[in-house]
């Protein structure tokens, strides 16, 4: 296993791999791009462009060669990065690999100084709040945003 950081030649990659991996989110919460078309299953290669010109860290994580799970890390502010895109290919789940994905984002929030991680969720998506509260996510809040038709929850990890 081995996690890297991403660069402009890793474009379509990520898009796949996200796409991929939140698809079942989007089939179990009914997210179309339609009515939801900046869902991470929606993910065109415009997106990941855009954020890596614009500074946000893309990490890729490989097996045997193959990307199997990815993540962003983008730096809101002096003292917190939001952890976003967190993904791992469904057949690949279950096996620690979205634990090593979200310890690596720490310690990378960690070595850019920043004192928080925030990250923003399905806020029925409850199996993923436990997941995340399991790493040390404390809740922080839910609001609803008209362009979504979902309820968000908000989530931070303190840094020592």
């Amino acid at each position: 296993m081995k996690i890297r950081k991403a660069n402009q030649n890793d474009v379509q990659v990520l898009v796949s791999l996200i796409r991929a991996s939140f698809k079942t989110v989007a089939d179990r919460f009914n997210l179309t791009l339609e009515n939801c078309p900046r869902h991470p299953s929606n993910c065109t290669w415009d997106w990941i462009k855009t954020a890596l010109d614009q500074g946000v860290h893309y990490f890729i994580l490989e097996m045997d060669g193959d990307a199997v799970g990815c993540f962003a890390l983008e730096q809101a502010g002096p003292e917190v990065c939001y952890l976003e895109r967190l993904a791992v290919l469904p057949g690949r789940r279950n096996q620690g690999l979205g634990r090593a994905l979200a310890d690596f984002a720490l310690e990378q929030a960690k070595s850019q100084g920043c004192k928080r991680v925030e990250v923003g969720i399905i806020a029925e998506q409850l199996d993923l709040r436990d997941w995340y509260a399991k790493i040390g996510f404390t809740e922080n809040g839910e609001k609803e945003f008209p362009h979504l038709p979902f309820r968000a929850a908000f989530m931070v990890y303190a840094l020592s």
